[in-house]
């Protein structure tokens, strides 16, 4: 049922996963500076981070259009 989204670089990557790459490639500290959220930044976790992603729609796409940059190539 499921179709290629091949214009979709997101496509079968859970945010969680997107979440733990960026913190074990840059850190939290790294993360709030170049995304700017407050969720990176004042004593984040990792899953109050993902908690807040998932109900934040303008957090989510910044955080997935960072990984699109600068993780997948």
């Amino acid at each position: 049922m499921s179709k290629e989204q091949p214009n979709n670089p997101l496509h079968g990557i859970k945010l969680a996963t997107i979440l733990e790459e960026l913190y074990l490639e840059y850190g939290w500290e790294e993360l709030g500076y170049a995304l700017n959220i407050n969720a990176f930044k004042n004593n984040p976790t990792y899953k109050s981070s993902l908690k807040f992603l998932r109900t934040t729609p303008w957090a989510r796409e910044k955080v997935e259009q960072f990984y699109v940059k600068n993780m997948i190539d």
